[in-house]
């Protein structure tokens, strides 16, 4: 809040600097780092666990087909983006943001434990647990960023950035370890690792307690009635919004129908089970609609009018900057349904698709390159431990400890690994290599886009989104090209999919780390948790359409080719590009002075 831009404990706070920032970002950035290593870790074994032949194979897995594994996924991505709005309320009500990220963090350790079974019921049961615990820690520990950078809104974009930069070493090092252990050794020691890391997560970010003082505790009503009176001499303020009966009915309706919806898929696909009817009771040129897609239409339609009715109700610079971020989050949308194809059907093109067996030189070159792919970053964060440690340690021993004791066990995988790769006669590839390449040229490319963004050459946000969606869909087109004619049976060169990848991440850079950003300077202090939960709602319908969408990959691929399967993805995000960036005078307007 603005009020504690000025408080001691701020002051003091910004005065112990990493890398130009607070020393406290870089416990969020561990912690979200922790976080990331488990949850990516987990996300890329799933589909390909779920869809592995049983028989046949070295590591056999559940032999599902695509459909059902894209179901089940899409539902449980799609949950993971909508339980950041209960765990956004609750701690803007009651726990504040750092009791939410420990309530959160310990709820999903124990989902990863029961993952690492690998029964049909332990594993239904842990990502019901992941998706509960990332309720509470998604949309918090971002919230407590805010809340840090209150007053500093030119420090923001470079923060998020870098916090950014944090996900994705945690995605990366989740993704390698995890992956190479889960498919060289067996499916519940990369399940297993994710866990392990999720619980030092959690205690180095509770030990770090002392460096935050107030920063995300328990909400102080004292102080939010006096930052509710700052807000309303300064024009932008959030006055109380009630939810009325009316809003209360459109709430339960348009939530009760997308629950069901997003249970009702997998439900029905994999257990023949249906909570919803079939088709709807009425035809649209004699076909008839598809019951589960019709109430899932009704419930959209419904929460757009909730929406527009709430915020019809603000003041004018409040609304229109709340219309802004919902423009945004539909874009997000059709961003998200592309990326999110990395987590399957780019799972299955790359283990079905993608010539992985190397020897001789090739298996040579590419051990040297894996080395310094892993080495290389892995020194950098260690380099970025090294320099918290010199600065906290005094006053969070117990975190640095924590935090030196998981840097020694990454580094112990990544000499195991590397050791035993360098050894081998033949090498394959991971499938779950080629996911990590998405984290690697973030980990690259982050500081360039941060430095572009605190610069005089910072683009609007439009045109942030047009680049970010264009070059998602050229990297899609890339696939698109590569694959095209090739047969039952043969092998395009990875060389495709890592051109793809790096396309795919300069989009990301332009797009994902700025909308959290944009939503902070948007968004009234007093709701700042809460339209986070609703902008993770965007991401969430991406990510169900994009489980749903990356199932078809192998009917689309009978049907016609898997050429015209990637083209849907390039298509679709060139047109929102261009389609946002004619929107940029509009958008200028809506946010009334923030860039």
């Amino acid at each position: 809040m603005s009020a504690l831009s000025s408080t001691p404990v701020q002051e003091d706070f910004f005065k112990s600097k990493v890398l130009g920032h607070p020393a406290g970002l870089f416990v969020l950035f561990f912690t979200e780092m922790w976080e990331r290593f488990s949850f990516y870790g987990m996300r890329v074994l799933l589909v390909n666990f779920l869809t592995m032949a049983i028989v046949g194979v070295d590591n056999p897995g559940w032999g599902w087909s695509a459909e059902n594994a894209g179901a089940l996924f899409g539902t449980y991505a799609g949950l993971l983006y909508l339980t950041p709005i209960l765990g956004g309320l609750i701690a803007d009500k009651f726990t504040g943001y750092r009791w939410a990220v420990i309530i959160g963090a310990a709820i999903m350790t124990l989902g990863h434990a029961s993952m690492a079974l690998e029964t049909e019921l332990s594993l239904y049961f842990g990502l019901g647990l992941l998706v509960l615990g990332t309720g509470f820690f998604k949309p918090n520990i971002t919230s407590i960023i805010s809340e840090m950078y209150e007053g500093k809104p030119d420090k923001k974009d470079g923060a998020y950035t870098i916090f950014y930069m944090g996900v994705n070493a945690g995605a990366f090092f989740g993704m390698m370890l995890c992956g190479y252990l889960a498919e060289k050794i067996g499916w519940s020691w990369g399940f297993g690792l994710a866990g392990i890391f999720m619980l030092l997560g959690t205690l180095q970010f509770w030990l770090a307690k002392p460096l935050f003082g107030k920063i995300g505790g328990v909400p102080d009503k004292e102080l939010e009635a006096k930052h509710l009176k700052e807000e309303e001499e300064s024009g932008v303020s959030h006055k109380p919004n009630p939810f009325t009966l009316f809003d209360k009915i459109l709430v339960i309706a348009s939530a009760g129908l997308g629950f069901t919806y997003l249970i009702n898929d997998p439900l029905s696909k994999i257990a023949n089970i249906n909570l919803l009817p079939v088709v709807m009771p009425f035809d649209f040129g004699n076909e008839p609609l598809s019951g589960p897609i019709g109430m899932a239409i009704v419930g959209l339609i419904l929460f757009l009018i909730l929406v527009i009715s709430r915020i019809s109700r603000y003041t004018k610079i409040v609304r229109d900057r709340l219309i802004a971020v919902i423009i945004f989050a539909v874009f997000t949308v059709f961003f998200f349904m592309a990326f999110e194809q990395g987590a399957s059907s780019l799972i299955i093109f790359a283990r079905d698709n993608v010539d992985r067996i190397l020897t001789g030189n090739s298996a040579n070159i590419f051990n040297v390159v894996n080395a310094l792919l892993t080495v290389v970053p892995l020194a950098i964060i260690t380099w970025v431990l090294y320099l918290l440690w010199k600065q906290t340690f005094a006053r969070i021993p117990g975190s640095n400890i924590i935090l030196g004791i998981c840097f020694a066990g990454i580094w112990g995988l990544v000499i195991w690994m590397l050791v035993r790769e360098f050894s081998a006669d033949t090498t394959e590839i991971t499938v779950s290599w080629f996911s990590i390449l998405n984290s690697f040229f973030i980990i690259v490319f982050a500081s360039f886009f941060s430095k572009w963004w605190e610069s005089k050459y910072n683009p609007s946000a439009a045109f942030k989104y047009c680049f970010g969606l264009i070059l998602l869909g050229l990297g899609f087109g890339l696939l698109a090209w590569g694959s095209s004619g090739i047969v039952d049976g043969a092998k395009v060169s990875m060389i495709w999919l890592i051109l793809a990848y790096l396309l795919h991440t300069l989009g990301e850079l332009c797009l994902s780390p700025l909308g959290l950003s944009y939503v902070s300077k948007l968004v009234p202090a007093r709701m700042i948790a809460f339209m986070f939960g609703m902008w993770y709602l965007a991401i969430a319908i991406g990510n169900k359409l994009a489980g749903s969408l990356g199932g078809m990959i192998e009917e689309v691929t009978k049907q016609y080719d898997l050429s015209t399967f990637f083209l849907i993805f390039t298509v679709v995000p060139i047109a929102g590009g261009i389609l946002v960036a004619l929107l940029n005078p509009i958008l200028k307007r809506l946010m009334h002075g923030i860039k």
